[in-house]
């Protein structure tokens, strides 16, 4: 895999499908919210900013792939 951060992708959908095993009861409440309502919620928005951290990691890698290559590693 040329570019494994891709897989911080995965960390939203493991913690939001793993919530009810661990995370599903009613106390304490978070903002007035049952604690796995607030933690699904919670994990909606920090996959926006998992998102972007993997957009910008990718953005990142394309410009190094655009870069001119020396091959020789020469300087004039």
């Amino acid at each position: 895999m040329s570019r494994p951060y891709r897989l911080l992708a995965l960390v939203p959908v493991l913690a939001i499908l793993g919530a009810p095993w661990f995370a599903n009861r009613v106390e304490p409440r978070v903002f007035g919210l049952p604690f796995l309502l607030a933690w699904i919620s919670g994990w909606v928005l920090a996959t926006s900013a998992v998102m972007l951290l993997v957009s910008v990691l990718d953005a990142r890698e394309d410009r190094a792939d655009e870069r001119p290559h020396d091959g020789a590693g020469s300087q004039s």
